[in-house]
């Protein structure tokens, strides 16, 4: 069984730039145990992305 975990970034309105460098919550999360499975980048009015929606996994500590 496994347990997910969702981290949103926000972005800049004007850019569509990250706030926040992904790569270090992406680093960040993989030492603590996490999987990145998917990087979901919806977009606005502006087609731009408004936030990014990182999703990561891990199986439950009961099922390790």
């Amino acid at each position: 069984m496994y347990e997910y975990k969702f981290v949103r970034i926000r972005t800049s309105i004007w850019s569509g730039l990250p706030k926040q460098d992904y790569r270090k919550v992406i680093q960040t999360e993989t030492k603590e145990g996490w999987r990145l499975i998917q990087i979901l980048t919806p977009t606005g009015i502006s087609m731009l992305p408004s936030f990014y929606e990182l999703i990561f996994e891990r199986l439950k500590a009961e099922f390790v």
